[in-house]
């Protein structure tokens, strides 16, 4: 972060102050002060940051933003909303910078997205990326304040869970181009239909101007029909019509994908994405019309994306004794069950396996929704299916009407055992799962049992 005065963060966020001078840090984190440091008291659910605005000020704190009555320390300014004062003067730090931003949302794969479009953006420019998931007011605030005058351009993460997240988001990242990945089924309890969930993405062009483009996948059926006079939307995908940029010939194995990008104008590119999967193909497609939007050439953006590695826990290809393993155990839900699914049939030449845990937070749409991630596992010809879980024995019930061999645990230890004595050579093996299933425990029990 740059230095900000102090004058010019209250100006932002609406705070009075009659204090001078600047600081050099922002922090949320009672634990990370210094005499530099502006201290925010957020209000989580399960803190409040007010509880530690006296500790941070016996620590020496330039300024403390707080929402209660915190005492008479002239080091105290007070706004109503901490968390909205945060985004407020991200916001402002945000309009200091005249780079090229874009702002990318969508049910799933936004994270991977981010990471491609980041990959051909750096081809050219120093471009800045969310770190993670940091996708919510606080992860944008977060990222936004880490900018500085060395980046020529940034790639924004915007998640949601309710109506109105993504505009506030937006109208504080104002992005120059946007993205909409797809939209797909996360965050229906909430919002009760993907009619809903298509208006709460669209929310990203309340910070956009008009005229601005949005680039959006036209092979998935709410974006397909979607319709902005005051935007250009430019379509990406495989089999959708009117698509400003098209994948055809695609191959897939578990290094990558390889595929021509078919332009509109006719122009085509060569492209390898180095990830398993249509979803990444579709992903790879989405980066190159962002790098070209931003005056990248095809080729050049296609580099770019060549260059892409994926972070976290998501989608990892790993080979040990004879047998492929793919590790995606970041999160799940029926899409990206599918999509991944999708992966194991196309990877998979002899025996293939998924080994799947419960899909969170689907409220009552939960048994439905895994018996149909069941079902879509036969349809895939799974050679077996092991589950764990309350909710994931449902895929395996469904699996097993269908003539898929199925094994469901509610302990992992056992399903471990169970799977190293079922493996042989040759096999493709999938892991995937909500993030509080942790399915990681299995194959990394497996890894250490093996090379003990």
């Amino acid at each position: 972060m740059e230095r900000l005065t102090l004058a010019q963060i209250a100006a932002w966020c609406g705070a009075e102050t009659a204090l001078d001078g600047t600081v050099g840090r922002i922090s949320i984190d009672s634990r990370d002060v210094d005499e530099d440091t502006l201290f925010i008291a957020i209000v989580g659910e399960r803190f409040d940051g007010n509880d530690f605005v006296a500790d941070v000020l016996r620590q020496g704190v330039k300024a403390v933003l707080c929402s209660r009555d915190c005492g008479a320390d002239p080091r105290l300014m007070r706004v109503k909303d901490t968390t909205a004062a945060f985004l407020a003067i991200a916001a402002g730090y945000r309009s200091r910078y005249d780079i090229p931003f874009v702002g990318l949302t969508g049910s799933v794969g936004k994270t991977t997205s981010k990471g491609m479009v980041y990959a051909a953006l750096n081809r050219r420019f120093k471009t800045y990326r969310t770190e993670g998931n940091l996708n919510n007011n606080i992860g944008v605030s977060k990222t936004l304040l880490q900018l500085d005058g060395t980046y020529e351009a940034a790639v924004i993460e915007m998640g949601m869970d309710h109506a109105g997240e993504i505009s506030a988001l937006s109208k504080a990242v104002r992005p120059d181009v946007g993205v909409i990945t797809n939209v797909g089924t996360a965050h229906i309890e909430t919002l009760g239909s993907r009619e809903n969930i298509l208006r709460a993405k669209c929310e990203i062009l309340d910070g956009m101007a008009p005229g601005s483009p949005l680039v959006i996948n036209g092979d998935n059926d709410m974006l397909a029909a979607y319709r902005n006079d005051d935007h250009r939307l430019y379509g990406f995908g495989v089999s959708g019509e009117n698509l400003y940029l098209r994948a055809e010939d695609i191959l897939s194995d578990a290094h990558g994908s390889r595929f021509t990008a078919v332009c509109e104008t006719g122009e085509r590119t060569p492209v390898f994405v180095p990830a398993v999967g249509l979803h990444n193909v579709y992903n790879a497609l989405c980066a190159v019309t962002v790098g070209h939007l931003l005056g990248l050439g095809f080729d050049e953006a296609a580099a770019g994306v060549a260059d892409f590695q994926t972070e976290g826990m998501r989608q990892n290809v790993t080979e040990i004794r004879g047998m492929t393993f793919i590790e995606d155990c970041y999160n799940a839900n029926p899409d990206s069950m599918r999509a991944a699914l999708n992966t194991l049939h196309t990877l998979g030449t002899g025996r293939t396996i998924a080994v799947l845990g419960d899909m969170l937070a689907l409220g009552d749409t939960g048994e439905q929704a895994h018996r149909d991630v069941g079902a879509y596992a036969a349809d895939m010809n799974c050679t077996a299916l092991f589950t764990y879980g309350e909710q994931a024995a449902f895929c395996a019930e469904e699996a097993r009407k269908r003539g898929v061999e199925t094994f469901a645990f509610d302990d992992k230890d056992a399903l471990r055992e169970t799977l190293k004595a079922y493996l042989q050579s040759g096999d493709v093996v999938l892991f995937k799962g909500s993030r509080g299933m942790k399915m990681e425990d299995v194959f990394q029990g497996l890894y250490k049992e093996w090379n003990q």
